[in-house]
């Protein structure tokens, strides 16, 4: 059986249920720096439990389709992924493990933070480099999964872009935004 999710592209408001997305867009809140910087100020509801860390992970680039195998979720905190470049990533959620997913497209300038216990495909980046800043709880190295739970799909799930023509939202993925 093919189970598919098409991707669509990510918004505050589509993406709401999950978390929050983190990008400069509308009216900044201040002008800082002598007026030379916008700030947009607080776009995340960072929630973590224990020591919060800053990271770097460099993850292997997908493709699409993308065979959706494995979601997990952080239950002791929210999980913020800024990219440290300008390519689009894929972002998969779920409201539990009985939900179809949903799959969203960033747009090459757009992070996201994860709110807790959210469940959440791994990191995949469309392009390399996938170099990305990462905001969340620091685990113990002895005890890396102390919070992390996975969850294998009995029968993975196939991820699309839209069909060319069908909303004009698919995106090729193959060139800078």
């Amino acid at each position: 059986m093919t189970r598919v999710i098409v991707t669509e592209p990510l918004s505050a408001e589509a993406f709401a249920l999950f978390g929050d997305v983190l990008e400069a867009s509308g009216p900044p809140d201040r002008w800082i720096n002598g007026g030379l910087c916008a700030r947009f100020h607080d776009r995340a509801r960072i929630d973590i439990a224990g020591r919060t860390g800053l990271s770097v992970f460099l993850a292997e680039p997908r493709r699409l389709p993308y065979r959706l195998e494995l979601i997990e979720r952080h239950p002791s905190g929210s999980q913020a992924f800024l990219p440290m470049h300008e390519w689009p990533f894929l972002v998969v959620v779920a409201t539990d493990l009985e939900a179809t997913p949903r799959a969203f497209v960033t747009s090459g300038a757009q992070g996201v933070n994860l709110h807790r216990g959210v469940w959440h495909g791994v990191l995949t980046p469309l392009h390399a480099p996938g170099l990305f800043a990462v905001l969340d709880q620091v685990a113990a190295m002895d005890d890396p999964d102390q919070n992390l739970e996975e969850h294998r799909f009995d029968a993975p799930w196939t991820v699309t872009a839209p069909a060319p023509g069908s909303d004009g939202l698919a995106q090729d993925h193959s060139r800078r935004p």
